[in-house]
């Protein structure tokens, strides 16, 4: 049997944009601190061009309008293009209006950068929850084919569906759902493959975890952000203790980790990695 297709997927957003030090920056002062995301997505980029495969990367509008050029460096390289959003505010924090004014925000400032319009949506946080389900009408609604942004999983204190589908799935009006990767044990799905989980985790239980999946017939969604690349960013004073240990651990080797995983797994964009299903509609 040939190797299964995995999904690799980046939320390009920048170090200070993150909820977990939403206490101590505050939105209106984003533009006070140091810029990372150029560099550091561009990174991402050289690590991918070394093994000749292509991502989809969930760009903020915010990101896009203050640099068209990285949005139009990305798209040149033949990646997918997709939406985190403008604000990077939690979905079930907005009422419906608020979040389709970000959506549509976040659209119109994607294609002015590229000129290209988005397939996708990955909601900040994954804060596509029970509360926030009408979202998934708004997102069809602008036309996108899929959205990423309902994690199945119980025990996190921002985000998670415990009993949504740990798969692919028609959700509503011909838009699918592609969540990111769990494994299930013990009846409760556990997270693996992607951002704090990933640095958090050894590198072997990633692996066996990708494994896994593949064996199932099932590939893996793996998500990591720019700032995951950075060990030398930039320190957010004051930052609570618990948000301070989930942006930093490990933020040493994921890079390292990154390339191990490619070396071993074949990995894609989200409209190729399942492209029998957004053609099917």
């Amino acid at each position: 049997m040939a190797p299964i297709l995995n999904a690799l997927t980046i939320d390009v957003e920048e170090h200070f944009q993150v909820h977990a030090f939403e206490t101590v920056v505050a939105r209106s002062a984003w533009d006070s601190y140091p810029s990372r995301v150029v560099a550091n997505t561009q990174r991402i980029l050289r690590l991918l061009a070394d093994h000749d495969l292509r991502a989809t990367f969930f760009i903020l509008g915010w990101i896009a309008d203050r640099y068209p050029e990285l949005v139009r460096e990305i798209a040149a390289q033949g990646h997918e293009i997709a939406t985190h959003g403008y604000w990077h505010e939690l979905v079930y924090r907005q009422t419906p209006a608020e979040f389709a004014a970000d959506l549509r925000q976040s659209l119109d400032a994607i294609v002015r950068a590229c000129g290209l319009q988005p397939a996708g949506y990955r909601a900040p946080a994954f804060s596509i929850t029970k509360q926030s389900l009408w979202a998934l009408d708004i997102i069809c609604e602008n036309n996108l084919k899929y959205d990423s942004s309902i994690f199945p999983l119980a025990a996190h204190d921002r985000y998670g569906i415990s009993n949504a589908n740990r798969f692919a799935s028609q959700v509503h009006g011909g838009l699918w759902e592609l969540p990111v990767s769990t494994i299930r044990l013990g009846n409760q799905n556990w997270p693996v493959a992607g951002g704090g989980y990933f640095r958090l985790y050894p590198l072997w239980l990633t692996r066996q975890a990708i494994r896994h999946l593949n064996a199932c017939g099932y590939p893996a969604v793996i998500y990591l952000h720019p700032w995951e690349f950075d060990p030398d960013q930039p320190r957010i004073p004051n930052a609570p203790r618990l948000s301070r240990f989930r942006h930093y651990v490990n933020i040493d080797k994921t890079e390292s980790r990154l390339r191990a995983l490619l070396s071993e797994f074949q990995c894609g964009p989200l409209s190729t990695v399942f492209a029998g299903c957004l053609e099917a509609g």
